[in-house]
């Protein structure tokens, strides 16, 4: 197995078509801080050079661990990412893209980080109560101030990639240089407008989530029962009940997607994780791993490259730009999610 390397987007960053995601590291996924540390340190070993965290995931408690693997001569050799906006802690404005927000934020993960400056820091969500420029102006100034090196945004709509890019060149400021969403089989609505317009605006773009909150893993087919008191499941059992209709779709997707792994002589993890890196958009995928055993079995998708055939079936099974589910933690705008930006007051209808 050997790792591939991608340039990403415009920022002369050169990083491994595989990220390492340490959103499991932590009280959330691992509490071991040690066993964390190897998972890292054999990651690194194996070719990745891309690790992506942020201040939310366990409360701060993944950035640390990062911390820990990476100090010392291995922080050198890594393009570190972390991201902002989530809320940390009780109380107002401890959260979101503010400028107060974001300059504390950054402080707090240099600090959890241990290191003196972020390779590439990423605005977690959208906000609507902050204007763009707003936030656009705060992380420039955090460039120039040698604390990050170049700044992206994650899970943005392409309309608000699209706005932001013009506002930064109508005000003369610096500008998102990448794009972070979810993007596997099952869920390819960003395949119609996000990541065109990434590429339209030659952002890099790092995707999340290719094994679908776990319907990609193997381990789930139709007609097969699903154990809803164990892992994500236990969580979220709606969203693995096989009686919801939806859900019945994407098992029998996942059921045809193992036999299609297996036809091409791979395993579906592996296929898995090697799609995104088709489109020509992307740059990077990002793999989550909580055990060494997972990362091992997702480091195997790097030597999967699908053929046309494969791909083609693939269409076939989930045709292009088509969610058959919404990722877990995907951003939905507020005028969806508030009905009274969706609904004239009763006088007035």
């Amino acid at each position: 197995m050997t790792m591939r390397y991608r340039f990403l987007g415009g920022t002369g960053l050169e990083v491994s078509v595989q990220c390492l995601g340490t959103m499991m590291f932590g009280a959330v996924g691992n509490p071991d801080h040690e066993d964390c540390v190897r998972i890292i340190h054999a990651a690194l070993d194996a070719g990745i050079n891309f690790v992506d965290t942020a201040d939310m995931y366990s409360a701060g408690e993944s950035e640390t661990i990062v911390g820990k693997a990476l100090r010392g001569r291995r922080r050198d050799d890594v393009v570190l990412a972390t991201k902002g906006h989530f809320p940390m802690g009780e109380g107002r404005n401890r959260g979101g893209n503010s400028r107060r927000w974001l300059t504390r934020a950054v402080e707090d993960s240099l600090t959890r980080l241990g290191t003196d400056v972020i390779d590439l820091y990423q605005v977690h969500r959208p906000d609507p109560r902050t204007d763009i420029e707003e936030t656009l102006g705060v992380l420039g100034d955090l460039v120039r101030a040698g604390k990050i090196r170049a700044f992206g945004c994650s899970t943005f709509p392409a309309e608000e990639i699209a706005e932001a890019h013009h506002v930064s060149e109508r005000r003369g400021l610096a500008r998102f240089r990448t794009e972070q969403p979810p993007y596997s089989i099952l869920a390819r609505g960003v395949e119609k407008d996000v990541l065109p317009v990434a590429r339209r605006y030659g952002m890099g773009v790092l995707t999340w989530s290719p094994l679908a909150s776990g319907f990609l893993s193997g381990k789930y087919r139709a007609g097969q029962d699903v154990d809803l008191s164990r892992g994500r499941a236990a969580l979220t059992p709606a969203r693995f009940d096989p009686a919801v209709p939806g859900n019945a779709a994407k098992l029998a997707a996942a059921g045809e997607l193992i036999d299609l792994a297996a036809e091409f002589g791979c395993t579906l993890p592996e296929l898995a994780v090697a799609f995104p890196l088709v489109h020509p958009a992307v740059t990077s995928v990002i793999v989550g791993p909580r055990t060494m055993e997972q990362l091992e079995s997702v480091l195997k998708g790097v030597a999967v490259v699908p053929d046309d055939a494969t791909l083609d079936r693939i269409d076939e099974i989930v045709p292009p730009g088509t969610n058959l589910y919404q990722p877990d933690g995907a951003w939905r705008p507020v005028a969806l999610t508030d009905p009274a930006l969706r609904r004239r007051a009763v006088g007035d209808r």
